[in-house]
C-alpha cells in the first residue's frame, strides 16, 4: 500500500509486521545512535490543520530518526486559514518535492480526498481526520499492550480490552476496535447511551454502561478523553456525575486484575475521565504510549518510503 488512512485498509497480517518492524526499530532508539539514514533524502511534510501537539512531534520526531527532512505546515496563520483548499496545498507540497504528507484535519474523509487524488504523487498518511480514525495512535496502543501482556504471540488473542468514555466523537476508538478485533483481542465499550454512536450494535465489539461490572473482567482499561469541544449540547448530566459513573479512580484500580494496564491516547482531562493518581500508578502505561508512538510512526514511514525498496515489503 502506498498510504495510511485507516485500519479497514489493513489485513492482519499487514497490522503485524508494522509492530514486529517497530519492535527491531525500538533497539535502535534505545540504542547510543537514534538515528539511520534510512529516509536521507527523502521530504516529509507534517500537514497539521486542526490543533496537535503530541502527535505532530511524535511524526516529526520519527522522521529525523530516520534521517528525513521535515517540513512543519501549520494551519494557523498560513494559506489554509486564508481560505486556501486543500487542492491547491496539496499541490505547493506536491512542487515542494514531498515524499510523504501526514495529514490531521477536522473533516472526516480529508486523507483519503488527499490520497484520492491527482494533486501529488507522495504518500499521505491519516494522523486523525474529524471523528473518523486515528490510525497511528491505535497502531501504538497495540504495540503498546502486545509489548506489555503478550508472551510468545504476534497477535493480541485472547486479552480483553475496554474503551471507556466519549466513544461518539474518538476516532482512537475507531481505529482501535478495528485493530484490537482483527488481532484477536476481544474489545468492551463502556459508555453512557448518549456518548455511544449510533449503529454501535454493527460494531464487533460488547457494549456495557456500568463501568464497575466490566473492570475487574479485562486486561485493559483505556480511558478516552471527553472532547467538549466537539460537543454542541450536554451528553451528560454534569461532570461530576460523569466521573462518578465512568471515571477511573483509586477505588475501580483496585478491582482490576493483577497484570491488567491503565492506556489513555492524550490529552487527558485529569479529575473527569481519570484521576491523578490512576495516571501516575505503577499500572498506567501512559507515557510508554508516547514513547511507542514515534518507534510505530517510524516503522510506518520505514515500510511506506523505503520497506518495499529494501525488502519487498508494503504497508
Amino acid at each position: 500500500m502506498r498510504h495510511l488512512l485507516s485500519i479497514a485498509d489493513l489485513s492482519a497480517t499487514q497490522a503485524i509486521q508494522i509492530l514486529d518492524t517497530a519492535e527491531e526499530l525500538s533497539r535502535v532508539s534505545d540504542g547510543p545512535m537514534k538515528k539511520l539514514p534510512t529516509l536521507r533524502g527523502r521530504t516529509i511534510v507534517n500537514l497539521f490543520a486542526e490543533d496537535s501537539t503530541r502527535t505532530r512531534i511524535s511524526f516529526e520526531a520519527a522522521a529525523k530518526r530516520l534521517s528525513a527532512d521535515v517540513i512543519n505546515f501549520s494551519a494557523k496563520g498560513s494559506s489554509v486559514s486564508k481560505g486556501e483548499s486543500l487542492k491547491d496545498t496539496a499541490q505547493t507540497l506536491q512542487a515542494m518535492g514531498a515524499d510523504a504528507v501526514i495529514i490531521r484535519h477536522s473533516a472526516s474523509g480529508a486523507a483519503q480526498r488527499l490520497a484520492d487524488s491527482q494533486w501529488m504523487t507522495g504518500s499521505v498518511i491519516n494522523a486523525g481526520d474529524g471523528t473518523h480514525e486515528h490510525p497511528s495512535q491505535a497502531l501504538l496502543d497495540a504495540f503498546t499492550i502486545r509489548k506489555n501482556l503478550v508472551r510468545g504471540g504476534n497477535d493480541l488473542t485472547g486479552i480483553r480490552v475496554a474503551i471507556v468514555g466519549d466513544i461518539i466523537h474518538s476516532r482512537v476508538a475507531r481505529s482501535n476496535v478495528l485493530l484490537l478485533t482483527k488481532l484477536g483481542a476481544h474489545v468492551t465499550l463502556v459508555a453512557p447511551p448518549t456518548l455511544l454512536p449510533a449503529g454501535v450494535e454493527s460494531w464487533p465489539v460488547t457494549v456495557a454502561y456500568d463501568f464497575d461490572s466490566v473492570i475487574a473482567d479485562v486486561d485493559v482499561v483505556m480511558m478516552l478523553r471527553i472532547q467538549l469541544e466537539r460537543m454542541s449540547e450536554m451528553f451528560f448530566p454534569n461532570v461530576r456525575e460523569y466521573s462518578h459513573y465512568f471515571g477511573l479512580n483509586r477505588d475501580r484500580l483496585k478491582m482490576m486484575r493483577p497484570n491488567a494496564i491503565v492506556m489513555h491516547p492524550g490529552p487527558m482531562n485529569r479529575g473527569l475521565e481519570i484521576t491523578a493518581d490512576s495516571a501516575d500508578s505503577a499500572r498506567s502505561v501512559i507515557l510508554q504510549q508516547v514513547t511507542n508512538g514515534v518507534t510505530v510512526r517510524m516503522a510506518i514511514l520505514y515500510l511506506l518510503l523505503a520497506g518495499s525498496q529494501e525488502s519487498g515489503a508494503q504497508v
